[in-house]
């Protein structure tokens, strides 16, 4: 695993931090990360570039001049893409031009160009971005303090990991030429390649080391496939366990539906003359247009 010193916004080494092969011990593949700048880039584009054609042009659709005899080259419509101010043909028109790109390539460019960065050298661990105040002065200051670059006249593209919550490295920096402040969610391809310079705090590295490290993916698809693989066993339990009724019924033996029938019965008959009085008195109650509507539905 490789071990990267640890530096404070004064520039003095504070310590060690461990960094996980997985994530910042990858080869380089240029492959991929031409890929996936290429599809970050592709996925920005607004496709909103237009032309117009001969039906969108202004101008007459009136015949300028008989088809014959005039000696000119014959002609249809004032808007035709040979005349000037004519339609164009073919041009660009309005488009869509993203597309989609494996989330395990995507991660994998960002661990190729984050191992390359730091085999280059020009990854920097800040133990934290701690300004007292939102000054833009003091944060050019400290960033020439770390000394980045040979030419100080010279601005480094730059770019800083840390947390969207240091409300004071965001409004000191962004008024500085090349210089972008990031988390860890919003790291992606194309900036990584764009600076020159890396600056991420300690934080932000135990957040990436959790973020690409493939075992995670791993786990991720392993669960996804279990919950598809238990999906059919759960509906299969269930319909077992909600067997219908009428299964139940055809499959008793002839002589408990007997005696079913024969206890309900009894009961029945066992039930008290009043109710019976009741029931018969509520029938003969009911008014005539209900047992019309009764008949009717019959």
């Amino acid at each position: 695993m490789p071990t990267v010193k640890v530096r404070n916004l004064k520039n003095k080494e504070v310590g060690d931090v461990t960094l996980s092969d997985a994530v910042f011990g990858v080869e380089l593949n240029e492959a991929l990360i031409h890929s996936a700048v290429m599809n970050y880039r592709a996925n920005g584009r607004q496709g909103t570039s237009a032309t117009k054609t001969r039906g969108n042009v202004s101008g007459s659709g009136r015949k300028l001049w008989k088809q014959k005899g005039t000696g000119r080259a014959r002609i249809a419509s004032l808007r035709s893409p040979l005349w000037k101010g004519g339609g164009n043909v073919h041009g660009p028109q309005p488009r869509d031009w993203s597309y989609q790109m494996p989330k395990k390539m995507r991660r994998g460019a960002l661990r190729s160009a984050l191992s390359e960065r730091l085999r280059e050298g020009n990854l920097i661990i800040i133990d934290e971005f701690g300004f007292a105040a939102p000054k833009t002065s003091e944060f050019v200051k400290t960033m020439a303090g770390l000394k980045l670059s040979d030419d100080a006249s010279k601005a480094v593209k730059m770019l800083i990991v840390d947390s969207l919550d240091n409300a004071n490295l965001i409004l000191s920096s962004r008024n500085v030429q090349k210089t972008k402040v990031t988390n860890s969610f919003g790291l992606n391809i194309y900036d990584i390649i764009y600076h020159e310079k890396l600056l991420i705090s300690k934080a932000a590295v135990e957040e990436l080391n959790d973020l690409l490290d493939p075992k995670r993916e791993a786990k991720a698809d392993a669960e996804v496939v279990e919950v598809v693989e238990e999906k059919p066993k759960k509906a299969a339990k269930a319909k077992k366990e909600a067997a219908p009724v009428v299964d139940v019924v055809e499959a008793a033996p002839a002589e408990v539906v007997e005696e079913t029938v024969e206890e309900t019965v009894e009961e029945v008959a066992a039930a008290p003359a009043e109710t019976v009085e009741e029931t018969v008195e509520t029938i003969e109650e009911t008014p005539a247009d209900t047992e019309a509507e009764v008949k009717d539905n019959e």
